[in-house]
């Protein structure tokens, strides 16, 4: 089963008309930003990644931004294992197979870069693997917070590890820590950034 469908892996347009909007999230305000065809990212805002708006239009009443909110306030209140929401992430071909993988990952289900990089036939990919997991324009709904290492530490996550440790505990995950930065998150030794 698929939990989300990425429908496009066609370079982005210049003169694509884009629009965006913000919504508040238990972790911090996520900013949602759609194409004509689909949810194009969901970035935190104060992510390093973030795009800045050039160029794009504030507002609330596009139907993908709207759909994208709504599902994540379910998801958000455990009310939504799965996205319907259409995506229209830009990317290279090989980083739309990974994102189809992680889509299909369940929710509350972890995998490591070795197993995703086996998942799109590229045995010995991790490090190509965990770039593309890297490049994931479309956090939560694209959930490349389930991928954890190797040795089950918990790995980067462009909103923090704060963030993905919260994630993943929202699903119910489990996990064991061995990195020390991974451990003071685990134990609440880290503080949060929210």
């Amino acid at each position: 089963m698929v939990y989300a469908t990425v429908v496009s892996n066609k370079p982005a347009d210049p003169q694509e008309r884009l629009t965006y909007r913000d919504m508040p999230t238990p972790l911090g305000d996520l900013r949602l930003v759609a194409s004509p065809k689909g949810l194009r990212g969901a970035w935190f805002t104060d992510q390093a990644l973030l795009p800045p708006p050039d160029g794009w239009s504030l507002t609330d009443s596009d139907p993908f931004l709207e759909q994208a909110r709504r599902e994540l306030e379910e998801w958000f209140a455990g009310e939504r294992r799965l996205f319907d929401v259409t995506l229209d992430p830009v990317g290279t071909t090989f980083q739309h197979e990974v994102w189809h993988a992680l889509c299909a990952l369940e929710f509350g289900t972890l995998t490591s870069y070795g197993e995703l990089a086996r998942t799109v036939n590229r045995p010995k990919g991790a490090q190509a693997v965990g770039g593309a997991v890297g490049r994931n324009p479309i956090s939560i709904i694209i959930p490349c917070h389930r991928v954890i290492g190797a040795d089950t530490s918990l790995t980067g996550f462009g909103g923090g590890l704060p963030r993905k440790q919260a994630l993943l505990e929202h699903e119910g995950s489990r996990y064991l820590s061995r990195s020390a930065s991974a451990r003071r998150v685990c134990d609440g030794q880290a503080e949060l950034p929210w």
